[in-house]
């Protein structure tokens, strides 16, 4: 395996060397530059964990290579050092990009300090991106048949107000995801998110997973965690009709009683599945009302038939990346199997096919032989 790799510049070879001995003994490999145009080109050739780069350097300096390197989209962790340092000096430089800033003579200490702490940041840079970035493929709503972008639309219209919302839908057919859009288009996008599915607490134990038990330091409920934020809670018509009224003062839509306590600025996000009490819900008439859930209903795959290929692909790429795998080619036959199989589990269980056919299948492509058999295949 070829090891991590690090880029010393400067026009010193005495610095070059030492620092290179230093670096190898902590089990680096070191590629050295002896000017900022050397630099920038193994900057553009090799991958680095960090860079050491000199401030005063023939032909462009420094900072002037620095701010190649970023406009470049190079994002590698870059500590400046420098035998004349001024804190006008270590400002401009931490503006360009740089990590830290470090004097000559060097001090082995601080070298490695200096770079463990720039590598532990980028670590940490690194999985924040990576989380953002899977946070965003978790609100991503894909396709782009009829009722898709209604439910699109009715989302975004939606979910910069206040409203608590009730989601209706078949199981299986996305309304966590459509919570977290509304989540994610609203003003509580950065505060809490707590979720809850009723229908898994006993009866018993609902009163305390929701208002929490005992006095302040003792165990919180969901509200208590969901405050200033949002609490989705699945199932939520299989409340009791006291909860829902307690449940409603808690959370400041109808008048806080004084037997309650101050009321928690949370917003009601509930999952219903569709049928007879999703009506009622919706309706009114049901101990649901007194939340005042606006109703958004959460259509099943089928009627979204168009969108099967292009959820798909987005499972296939998204299961092959966390995997560590080559997204495997969809045949014709196998892409008509899929479109054309009526999805009783709806976009969940489109999902978990995809996941195991990713896991399980090692050739290019899967054909229609490696779909389950009720779709036509011999799996």
């Amino acid at each position: 395996m070829r090891p991590d790799r690090l880029l010393v510049v400067d026009d010193e070879a005495g610095i070059r060397t030492t620092l290179a001995g230093i670096l190898a003994d902590e089990g680096w490999a070191v590629d050295l530059a002896e000017s900022g145009e050397a630099g920038l080109e193994k900057a553009r050739a090799e991958a680095y964990r960090a860079i050491f780069l000199d401030v005063w350097l023939p032909g462009i300096d420094g900072l002037e290579t620095l701010r190649q390197i970023r406009r470049l989209g190079n994002e590698t962790p870059v500590i400046i050092i420098s035998g004349h340092g001024s804190i006008e000096t270590a400002v401009r430089a931490t503006k360009l990009g740089a990590f830290d800033f470090v004097e000559k003579p060097l001090s082995l200490e601080k070298v490695l300090l200096t770079l463990r702490n720039a590598l532990r940041a980028d670590r940490l840079e690194r999985q924040s991106r990576s989380l953002r970035e899977q946070l965003r493929r978790d609100t991503e709503l894909v396709g782009d048949s009829s009722a898709t972008r209604k439910l699109r639309d009715d989302l975004a219209r939606i979910a910069p107000t206040a409203a608590g919302v009730l989601l209706i839908g078949e199981r299986g057919a996305g309304k966590e995801l459509a919570a977290r859009i509304i989540v994610a288009g609203s003003p509580r996008a950065d505060d809490a998110f707590v979720q809850m599915n009723c229908a898994a607490v006993s009866r018993e134990h609902l009163d305390e997973e929701l208002f929490g038990s005992g006095p302040e330091a003792a165990r919180r409920g969901r509200i208590a965690l969901a405050r200033d934020g949002t609490l989705y809670l699945g199932a939520i018509d299989t409340l009791p009709a006291e909860i829902c009224l307690r449940l409603a003062r808690a959370v400041s839509v109808d008048e806080a009683r004084e037997e309650d306590g101050p009321a928690s600025d949370v917003r009601i996000i509930g999952g219903v599945a569709e049928g007879e009490a999703a009506t009622r819900a919706a309706a009114g008439g049901s101990p649901l009302d007194r939340l005042h859930l606006v109703p958004v209903r959460v259509p099943p795959l089928r009627e979204r038939a168009p969108d099967i290929p292009a959820l798909t692909k987005h499972y296939l790429e998204r299961f092959a990346r966390e995997y560590a795998r080559r997204p495997p080619a969809l045949r014709p036959a196998a892409e008509a199997a899929l479109a054309a199989w009526h999805w009783p589990g709806n976009v969940r269980e489109l999902r978990n096919l995809v996941e195991r056919l990713v896991i399980l299948h090692d050739g290019p492509a899967i054909t229609e032989d490696d779909l389950p058999a009720p779709l036509g295949g011999k799996s």
